[in-house]
């Protein structure tokens, strides 16, 4: 979409996406930190599947099942972090910077 600067009509216009990578950096941490508690649930799961090779399959089961409990939280929350991000950046901050002139605005407002 092309969005000139409303202050010097410059073409020159790159968005900063400040509050999308913000967001999807606490959406991450607390994704992880979530599916960090979740790695306890995810490692009696495994546990339980491990059974069927021994000790070494519970304890195997135990470790993979932390692991994919903790990835999936923090992928999960980075993708809601992220919109939620995104949303603010649409429609509180000044999203746009012209190149030419420096200004920063919003083409909602």
């Amino acid at each position: 979409m092309y969005t000139p600067c409303p202050s010097c009509k410059s073409g020159r216009v790159v968005t900063k996406n400040i509050g999308k990578q913000t967001g999807g950096l606490i959406g991450a941490a607390g994704g992880a930190v979530s599916g960090a508690a979740g790695a306890l649930s995810g490692a009696e799961a495994g546990a339980v599947l491990g059974i069927v090779g021994g000790p070494v399959g519970i304890a195997v089961g135990s470790i993979a099942g932390a692991i994919l409990g903790g990835l999936f939280g923090g992928a999960a929350g980075g993708i809601a972090g992220a919109m939620l991000g995104e949303q603010i950046d649409e429609k509180v901050l000044d999203n746009y910077q012209c190149l030419e002139c420096g200004y920063s605005f919003n083409v909602n407002r």
